[in-house]
């Protein structure tokens, strides 16, 4: 099920670029809502859901034809340890995807033409965690036990019609084993994102291999980079071109640095539009952006594209 049922996003990336959304938790954060919490812009499908839909209806109108689900953190695990029962936790998945359904119907009723698509994010073990180790990957846990981790949650958001499932900010190949088996037979496509500092994955492994790995992966129709620095990004659209032969998909930070003791971002934004054009030229399909990236620099890679 899409906002255009005459094209699928594989469709529309074998057109042209597409532009992803920016960060879901600054966004809610720039609202006013308060995401110091273990389950972190999760939270809010229990209490705030309408937060929820505004922030994406904001990046649909600064542009945005994707919009990622606030999904990532959202786990059977991490709900169960602040007393939500499984069923409840099942409900809570299924709605990430129909709230951000229910921004698209409202762009589209205020103006917005173009096709609008839903990707039901799906976050690393470590995001459940909450511990900083979705940023290191390396958890002690072996491909089974990772996958039987992940298929849970994989089922219920593909139950839910997602147009495609973000398997994103994966910091370690063995993970996205883990994830690229839970994905089979689902019957809804994927995207597979790695967390990068240079050019290996978090937890050290060359991104050749760890590319490799999604190049024969039919459900996967996009292979990139997110939630990294922008000087990373075009290293990785070459490789993962090159490797996989699939569309590519970029999505980083801002460039600020992430102080964990302060829990403050520190330095200086180094994402502006203008890179967007040379990442388009070097053949990533699906770009937008990721941590402390809004609306605005949203709008940005819109304009950047579609001028291209």
């Amino acid at each position: 099920m899409t906002s255009d049922t005459s094209r699928s996003l594989a469709d529309a990336l074998s057109a042209g670029p597409v532009v992803l959304d920016g960060g879901m938790s600054n966004q809610l954060e720039s609202a006013g809502h308060d995401l110091s919490d273990e389950l972190w812009s999760a939270r809010l499908l229990a209490e705030r859901p309408e937060a929820i839909v505004e922030a994406h209806l904001a990046y649909f109108e600064a542009g945005a034809d994707v919009a990622i689900t606030s999904s990532y953190q959202a786990t059977f695990e991490g709900f169960a340890k602040r007393g939500i029962p499984h069923e409840r936790a099942a409900e809570l998945l299924g709605l990430s995807v129909e709230l951000a359904r229910e921004a698209a119907r409202r762009a589209h009723t205020k103006g917005v033409s173009r096709p609008l698509w839903v990707a039901a994010s799906v976050g690393p073990y470590g995001a459940m965690l909450a511990d900083g180790s979705e940023y290191r990957g390396r958890y002690g846990l072996s491909v089974a036990e990772l996958e039987r981790f992940h298929r849970p949650r994989l089922e219920v958001l593909a139950a839910a019609a997602p147009d495609v499932l973000a398997l994103e900010t994966v910091p370690d190949a063995d993970e996205a084993r883990a994830l690229l088996r839970g994905v089979r037979g689902l019957g809804v496509p994927a995207w597979l994102s790695y967390s990068v500092a240079g050019d290996r994955t978090r937890a050290g492994q060359p991104l050749e291999e760890a590319f490799a790995l999604a190049a024969d992966a039919d459900e996967i129709i996009a292979v990139g980079v997110n939630c990294c620095a922008p000087e990373d990004v075009d290293a990785a659209i070459a490789t993962a071109a090159r490797v996989t032969g699939k569309p590519v998909v970029v999505y980083p930070n801002s460039g600020e640095a992430w102080d964990a003791e302060a829990r403050a971002w520190t330095g200086r934004s180094t994402f502006t539009a203008e890179q967007v054009a040379g990442w388009e030229r070097a053949g990533a399909r699906l770009v937008g952006g990721c941590c402390r990236v809004g609306p605005g620099a949203i709008a940005g890679i819109s304009e950047a594209l579609r001028a291209a």
